[in-house]
């Protein structure tokens, strides 16, 4: 089981960070939309399951933030003879922050739907052993002190099936 969350993510931070991923998805919607929003490069997509407070002080955050992280790993022995053969269940966080409760959640909302705009057009195979069969579960949480006043966090709750020898 060692190093099925490191892949896992590695293999969800391609498909968000790639030329086709999250900063393209959120050009598209910036098209169509009245809201004044960020792009989010590649640099603002991490690796990592950390606390708000804690990235806030350790990292110096630029929001929005968008943090990947393997949240469970189930080796269901789908398939016999083989080391691994189960689900990785990932998690897509996004952290939006800001000085006014104005706009807020809809700024949230339009990177939760930049974020599974791009699940929703990566179906399939991500790597070798890696499929993406599609489905996600959003939960938005509520505003909390944080960031530069104000700090919102949204889950997208995904599932990879994932085969290792």
């Amino acid at each position: 089981m060692a190093g099925i969350g490191t892949i896992t993510v590695s293999a969800l931070a391609e498909r968000l960070r790639a030329e086709d991923g999250l900063p393209a998805a959120v050009a598209e919607l910036m098209d169509t939309s009245t809201l004044d929003v960020s792009v989010i490069g590649a640099t603002q997509i991490i690796g990592q399951n950390v606390l708000s407070e804690i990235a806030e002080k350790a990292l110096g955050t630029k929001y929005p933030l968008v943090y990947l992280y393997c949240e469970r790993i189930v080796n269901s022995q789908k398939e016999k003879f083989v080391r691994f053969s189960g689900t990785a269940h990932m998690v897509v966080e996004v952290r939006v922050s800001q000085d006014r409760l104005e706009d807020m959640e809809e700024r949230m909302h339009f990177y939760v739907d930049a974020v599974t705009m791009v699940l929703e057009q990566s179906v399939g195979e991500w790597a070798d052993g890696i499929c993406y069969p599609g489905g996600y579960e959003v939960t938005f949480g509520g505003v909390k002190r944080g960031g530069k006043n104000f700090l919102q966090t949204a889950r997208v709750s995904l599932e990879l099936d994932v085969r290792r020898n």
